[in-house]
């Protein structure tokens, strides 16, 4: 993978992994994180926002 692009991958009935080179920037605009790989929350049932906290396995979260 090229040092220069983030990889997505989403996870069948869980998060979305990020990897490479990207930030996370809360809505203050600062960076929150800055490098990888992250759990980002699909379900919205995490208490960790933006972060998977694992809720998507006991809340049936459907792809």
């Amino acid at each position: 993978m090229d040092d220069n692009n983030a990889l997505f991958k989403v996870f069948a009935n869980g998060p979305l992994e990020v990897s490479g080179n990207f930030r996370v920037v809360n809505s203050a605009g600062k960076i929150i994180v800055n490098e990888g790989p992250v759990y980002l929350c699909r379900c919205g049932g995490s208490s960790n926002k933006p972060f998977c906290d694992g809720t998507h396995k006991s809340n049936g979260f459907p792809d």
